[in-house]
């Protein structure tokens, strides 16, 4: 390719003072190679298989072995100073994923006793596959009330349990396939349709629901509605005041006054971590105490009743995978699985930067998904790691996942010799535990925060918080990430695209609105383009580009400025172009031609300027009077060459 500045000038032309440098353009590559590198960048942007280069067939299948089972990497290194720690800790999220694994169950409308099973099985299955050494695993808020909300509008938990308990099971399994397949898939990103300002939005309005549900249990109703929205709710609460308890609102007004206050000590120091752990078991305890003592389940105060004891029994048999209620299964699983899924690997990135290691997405969208999987077959429903618990376990000192291992052991415990103790355990304080629980779920900081930053994403997350509020939980988290992705497609269809000017003195070009003493070349419309060009949104550009001509020539006419011979255009942020892009720049450059202008392009990038390169039959593009590599090296040379063009007339 020839070299604008070996282009012969006249005589009399000004010396051009700055280089000039050659548009160079990319290297070939076969389609073949095109393909394998984008399919590469889209599912494998970590290059998993870069440690296995270089090393002998043994050390493959060790690091293979590895990758798979991460405890095969921690575990030979293993030792008692390790396990002192984590004893410790797993010991203390023992103590609150008791009186929680209850409390979720009955949120899920399950028995109880199948929170205490999914807090058993399936921290051991992450122990193994996981690759967090905080992460806590267990039942966790929203994905009980999202379960249990998804599954009552069809099924009573009360007139068919057994079936209601099967739909929970195979829920859990299509949660757990469809987490297991993000993983194994490499499609990982489409989580990040949860935005973050969704989540916020979306959890604090999940847990004003979640607390408002527990008014049942707090003020002693027994009618109760099932429907998961403030109006129905409050309503309820309205219409059954007969049935209110004084006795009930006084236990669970003392209790969860404990409970919050306890929160609030150990986040005010994070060292009394302790005291907000052990404060849900010590309620659990003492209000169990109080019941027996005085006998109070004979003066309306409801309680657990009588647990079945032993571990998890198999219920891979009650998986149902046909019937009228497959498509509820597969809904509810699906929308479980990614509103758990994307709480795990949050919570596991959270607390993983903390300590200075990475957690592997995919790896722990497998470990997560297989977990439910196994755990749908062992009586277990949908579990992910849990912020509150996590928090605890990384207070406490958890060093490796053996703190789960831990836990699981003292679930077991209580599972096969402790049940017992729970008959006479009343339903205001499990009801009071899960308030305390989701009450830090509302982040109104980051709510302010969004505000501050981004009106629009402060909006979405409303959406998603009057959404859940308003109309139900799946709706709420449906319209907010409708918004988002209109948010997404508004982007795409309208770029941003900036007219620039000169900063006096020097060879640099800004946005002239943003940049007030930049100055406009006469001569010259340069524009900047700051989106990949695509059918989406080439119709736009172009009503958009000749908007800014039209005004151009209007503003010379008022001004007598000298017209408009070039239209430059800035493509360093073009990462990508179709073919309707490519008809973009050919119907530009043939309105310029019309005008007696010129289209000149700079910087366009490899891939742009690859299938200009293809679709230019007549060169036009690729002419070295027409691509340049800066704005800068663009106006100086078209500048002289118009100047000494000029002379050569005068002369």
């Amino acid at each position: 390719m020839s070299n604008s500045s070996n282009m012969q000038h006249p005589p009399t032309c000004l010396e051009i003072t700055m280089e000039v440098h050659r548009v160079v353009p990319p290297p070939h590559k076969s389609t073949i190679q095109k393909l394998k590198t984008r399919l590469k960048e889209t599912f494998f942007p970590d290059d998993p298989l870069r440690q296995f280069k270089g090393q002998p067939t043994t050390k493959k299948w060790i690091l293979a072995a590895q990758y798979i089972f991460p405890v095969l990497q921690w575990g030979p290194n293993y030792s008692l100073k390790l396990f002192k720690s984590d004893i410790v800790s797993g010991l203390t999220i023992a103590s609150l994923a008791i009186p929680q694994g209850i409390s979720y169950a009955k949120l899920a409308s399950l028995p109880p006793i199948v929170g205490l099973y999914s807090s058993f099985v399936p921290p051991l299955v992450y122990a193994v596959l996981g690759s967090s050494r905080d992460l806590a695993v267990g039942p966790v808020s929203i994905a009980s009330l999202i379960l249990g909300s998804m599954l009552t509008q069809e099924v009573s938990p009360t007139n068919d349990p057994g079936l209601f308990l099967q739909l929970a099971f195979t829920t859990t399994f299509f949660a757990g396939f469809f987490q297991a397949s993000l993983g194994f898939l490499r499609l990982g990103f489409i989580i990040d349709f949860l935005s973050k300002a969704t989540l916020i939005g979306f959890m604090a309005g999940a847990a004003i629901i979640v607390s408002l549900q527990q008014l049942k249990s707090l003020l002693g109703i027994t009618h109760f509605t099932k429907q998961m929205s403030l109006v129905p709710v409050m309503s309820s609460v309205f219409h059954n005041t007969k049935e209110w308890s004084w006795q009930t609102i006084l236990m669970g007004f003392c209790f969860l006054v404990f409970l919050l206050v306890a929160r609030h000590v150990s986040m005010r120091r994070p060292k009394l971590f302790w005291v907000s752990a052990g404060a849900p078991l010590v309620s659990v305890i003492l209000s169990t105490l109080l019941v027996f003592a005085f006998k109070a389940h004979h003066h309306g105060i409801s309680i657990i009743g009588k647990l079945q004891e032993g571990l998890n029994p198999p219920s891979w048999n009650m998986l149902q995978f046909h019937g009228s209620h497959l498509g509820l299964s597969i809904k509810a699983g699906l929308v479980t699985g990614i509103i758990s899924l994307t709480e795990g690997i949050a919570v596991g990135r959270t607390f993983a930067a903390l300590k200075n290691y990475k957690v592997d997405g995919n790896k722990e969208m497998m470990a997560i998904g297989l977990m439910n999987m196994v755990g749908s077959s062992t009586s277990c429903y949908v579990t992910t790691g849990a912020f509150s618990r996590s928090a605890v376990n990384h207070n406490a000192g958890a060093k490796t996942a053996v703190s789960n291992i831990v836990m699981s052991v003292t679930i077991m415990v209580t599972l096969l010799f402790l049940m017992p103790l729970f008959q006479y355990t009343p339903n205001v304080v499990l009801g009071a535990i899960i308030v305390s629980a989701v009450v830090g779920l509302i982040d109104i900081p980051a709510a302010h925060h969004i505000w501050k930053i981004d009106k629009f994403d402060f909006i979405v997350m409303l959406c998603a918080f009057f959404g859940v509020i308003f109309i139900s939980v799946q709706d709420g988290l449906a319209i907010a990430v409708g918004i988002s992705i209109f948010k997404i497609l508004m982007q795409i269809t309208r770029p941003k695209a900036v007219m620039l000017g000169n900063i006096p003195g020097t060879d640099i070009y800004r946005d002239l609105h943003h940049y007030k003493e930049s100055m406009k070349i006469p001569g010259f419309l340069i524009l900047s383009v700051e989106a990949p060009i695509n059918f989406a949104n080439s119709t736009y550009l172009n009503e958009r580009i000749l908007r800014w001509i039209e005004e151009y020539e209007a503003e010379e006419d008022l001004k007598k400025h000298s017209s408009l011979q070039f239209v430059i255009l800035e493509m360093s942020a073009v990462s990508a172009i179709d073919t309707s892009g490519v008809s973009l720049f050919k119907e530009l450059k043939k309105t310029m031609e019309k005008k007696g202008a010129k289209l000149v392009l700079v910087n366009p990038l490899g891939e742009v300027m690859e299938k200009l390169q293809k679709s230019d039959e007549a060169g036009d593009f690729m002419r070295p009077d027409c691509l340049f590599l800066t704005v800068g090296e663009a106006v100086a040379t078209l500048s002289a060459t118009t100047k000494g063009q000029s002379s050569n007339h005068v002369v």
